[in-house]
């Protein structure tokens, strides 16, 4: 009989395997600064590994918006479901989008996050280019030549093509769904793809970090800090401020009344970073202590869990300018409505997808030419920017299903103004005269 003990390499090796993902990040992060600080110069040797790694996203960006997009128009073809409903809950996801990677820019651009690291200037500055008028941006996001808008990378047009064919291929019915179906296998495909490219994150992560440590020493990490308060406060203000807004203003609604109600759904977002996974709390939190019709919040919150990006929209704003600033460069007002269009857009598209935050900002970064390289100086303090986000991504679903509710008079105002344990009971009447009723 055998006394073989697996050796010690195999176990850490194993242990290493059995980490989340963004504990694996974060353990590349602080090792990468390590080993920078320990090579200095001859850590250079080490960028390959992150240039791998930020050349594997580069790949994906294009078919992955290209069909996730497609199937995202193309899952909302059910015209009678959706009606009066379906555009009011895309209007108001869409706009509440805007609003906050706005917000986001706004207290970038004020805090200034990016100014701390002392980055080579990104080499697109020294080409100094004219500024494109709106009306020749407006123009430019429709391509002429939809192959060569995704064999070139242009994202802006990738996107306007792919709504565009999604929504062609709903109207045209029965003759569109083989190729859905296509689209929708591709997309999966493509799903699988990002989860196995995000597992060599830990790893470009550390060849990068450990280049920018061995180059610019510890300078950076105070830079890190402020853009993890920056995002912080963004949220709150997003959550606090521009969502009672939406609730008093809008729905004549007490806005304390609906935190009360979600706080559930909230804490529950905070600890896992999952808009999907809160999904069945949400759904509970929307019935049972605000009264909302189930018919409306079966409806509104999974297209929200789609669609609604508003706290990464945000994220996206202040690491933006956080990568810009990092590498000298300065945007122009275009470059900063580019940010706010591509962002806006791409939520449709990669909502879903796993390691959508960093997704995202590739495609908001590869939007307005900014280095890719600053993806691996966030994603180590990824996991706890997700968290914030996250929260914002679940709040945003609850106002808009509760606005939604209370504009078509399915929101039960008694329900919604009693306190929790009166809201519970409310509920188990409801249910108790549905039954009966059925």
């Amino acid at each position: 009989m055998s006394n073989h003990k697996p050796s010690l390499t195999s176990v850490l090796w194993s242990r290493w395997q059995r980490l989340p993902l963004w504990l694996q990040i974060l353990a590349g992060m602080s090792l990468g600064i390590v080993v920078g600080q320990l090579l200095g110069e001859r850590a250079d040797y080490l960028k390959p590994i992150g240039t791998l790694f930020v050349n594997t996203i580069k790949m994906l960006i294009v078919p992955l918006v290209f069909c996730s997009l497609i199937v995202g128009v193309t899952s909302m073809q059910d015209t009678s479901k959706m009606g009066r409903i379906g555009f009011k809950s895309f209007a108001f996801y869409l706009a509440t989008t805007s609003i906050a990677i706005s917000l986001g820019l706004l207290v970038g651009a004020l805090m200034a996050p990016g100014e701390g690291l002392p980055l080579a200037p990104h080499s697109a500055v020294a080409d100094a280019k004219a500024v494109p008028s709106i009306m020749e941006t407006l123009i430019n996001i429709v391509p002429t030549n939809p192959v060569a808008a995704l064999a070139d990378g242009q994202i802006l047009q990738v996107i306007v093509f792919a709504v565009a064919l999604g929504v062609a291929l709903v109207l045209i019915g029965e003759h569109g769904k083989p190729a859905i179906r296509v689209f929708e296998s591709l997309a999966e495909a493509m799903y699988k793809l990002t989860d196995m490219v995000m597992k060599l994150a830990p790893y470009g992560v550390f060849g990068l970090m450990a280049w920018v440590s061995g180059k610019y020493g510890m300078q950076m990490l105070l830079p890190l800090l402020k853009v993890i308060v920056a995002v912080y406060l963004g949220c709150i203000l997003h959550v606090l401020g521009f969502y009672s807004i939406v609730l008093s203003v809008f729905a004549r609604l007490n806005p304390l009344q609906f935190f009360k109600g979600v706080s559930n759904a909230l804490a529950v977002a905070f600890t896992t970073s999952s808009s999907a996974g809160t999904l069945p709390v949400s759904m509970k939190c929307a019935s049972e202590y605000l009264g909302v019709n189930k018919k409306i919040s079966s409806f509104v919150l999974p297209l929200g869990a789609t669609i609604n990006m508003d706290g990464t929209a945000l994220y996206q704003g202040v690491t933006a300018l956080f990568v810009a600033q990092a590498f000298g460069v300065d945007l122009t007002w275009v470059d900063y409505a580019t940010i706010v269009l591509t962002a806006t857009l791409a939520s449709i598209g990669t909502a879903g997808v796993p390691g959508a935050g960093l997704v995202m900002l590739t495609l908001v970064l590869n939007s307005v030419g900014l280095p890719l390289e600053g993806v691996a100086l966030i994603a180590g303090i990824d996991r706890i920017l997700d968290m914030a986000r996250t929260v914002v991504n679940v709040a945003g679903d609850l106002v808009a299903t509760t606005v939604i509710a209370k504009s078509e008079d399915e929101l039960d105002l008694a329900h919604y103004n009693a306190d929790l344990q009166q809201s519970a009971r409310i509920a188990e009447q409801n249910a108790a005269s549905e039954q009966q009723t059925d």
